[in-house]
């Protein structure tokens, strides 16, 4: 276990070599990494438009589980549509916690999570990720975007998460939620595009990615049996990357990065990422040594518990489970309370549950 890190790109060292040992030493690290990891796998996101414009278009009384709230609002980025965002929030709401997800295209937030999200006092807001820039596997690279992204360039995942930052936008302008308690989440391909935009966004307290696997939580330099190389996901999903991310095939040159430098870069704010011990195909095993590999960041920004893991039996499914496994992770951070039970423990073994090199 001594040198199970040996080879492993090291965060907390400087490109020059240095170590880093201060928060002002990792504000500078964080930004090489930035310029290390997203440009080449992602791709850059679309800039910040000068104004994001959310506007009330129906208010639905008690529609929801429990007498819930349903309200439906149209976000515009520069004038231009983009996309619909429904909330859904208990009638008397005051600067409610709120957790957002992207995968509205899929329905994976059943009633029942709905519900379960509501009674334990947040809102839930959710958008379709591909009302921003389709996902047709067979259309490839040309996939249909929306107005606002007119001349956009880049891969998929970027864009996903640009609309995340876009809700964020938009929930900073409605007033029954709390802008300091914003809780964003992902499933697969959806998780992929939760982790970047959380670790670009640092209005965003909580950043929750479930499966997420290639190109999300999952590592390229440790691939368990039956997992997803990154060479299978360009085969089959190239288009959800950057357009230069093909030359790191597996017969390219090696990634100067692996995905524990994505995690890293949400520090001192939350990251939970949410795993099933039978989906080998996101690789929950590399999820685990990403978790380890980037916690002496969390270290070092005093947000130690802030990095958090959760494994469930079963397969490749958003589950209630997870749901709650969140709800709990963000009761304990917005209370700045202890983890419960079942978060961190590690289901291999033969694994390190340490970072050494």
């Amino acid at each position: 276990m001594e040198n199970f890190f040996a080879g492993w790109p090291d965060p907390l060292m400087m490109n020059s070599g240095q170590s880093v040992v201060s928060l002002a030493q990792w504000s500078a690290r964080r930004a090489e990494m930035v310029k290390i990891l997203v440009p080449a796998l992602y791709g850059a996101l679309p800039p910040p438009p000068e104004q994001t414009r959310c506007t009330l278009l129906h208010a639905g009384r008690a529609v929801q589980p429990g007498g819930a709230n349903l309200h439906t609002y149209r976000v515009e980025v520069n004038g231009r549509q983009t996309f619909t965002l429904r909330l859904t929030l208990a009638h008397d709401a005051f600067r409610a916690p709120v957790i957002l997800n992207g995968d509205g295209c899929w329905g994976y937030a059943t009633q029942e999570v709905i519900g379960a999200i509501v009674r334990r006092g947040y809102a839930f807001a959710q958008f379709n990720r591909t009302e921003l820039l389709s996902d047709v596997a067979e259309n490839g690279w040309q996939q249909t975007r929306c107005d606002a992204l007119e001349g956009f360039t880049g891969g998929a995942i970027s864009a996903w998460a640009w609309g995340y930052q876009r809700a964020v936008d938009a929930i900073l302008q409605i007033p029954q939620l709390d802008a300091q308690r914003i809780g964003i989440v992902g499933h697969s391909r959806g998780g992929k595009a939760a982790l970047l935009a959380g670790a670009l966004d640092e209005r965003i307290a909580i950043t929750a990615a479930n499966n997420s696997g290639a190109a999300g939580a999952g590592s390229y330099l440790w691939q368990a049996p039956g997992s997803e190389t990154l060479g299978d996901l360009l085969d089959r999903f190239g288009f959800w990357l950057a357009p230069e991310a093909g030359r790191f095939s597996e017969t390219g040159p090696a990634l100067p990065f692996d995905q524990h430098f994505l995690k890293a870069l949400i520090a001192p704010r939350a990251l939970l990422c949410t795993e099933a011990l039978q989906d080998l195909w996101a690789n929950p095993q590399g999820s685990w040594l990403t978790h380890v590999a980037a916690q002496p960041v969390f270290d070092l920004c005093d947000a130690s518990r802030h990095n958090a893991i959760a494994f469930r039996d079963g397969g490749h499914a958003h589950t209630l489970a997870d749901w709650c496994s969140l709800l709990d992770f963000a009761d304990a951070v917005f209370s700045h309370a202890d983890l419960p039970e079942g978060f961190n423990r590690c289901p291999y073994p033969a694994l390190p549950s340490v970072w050494r090199r």
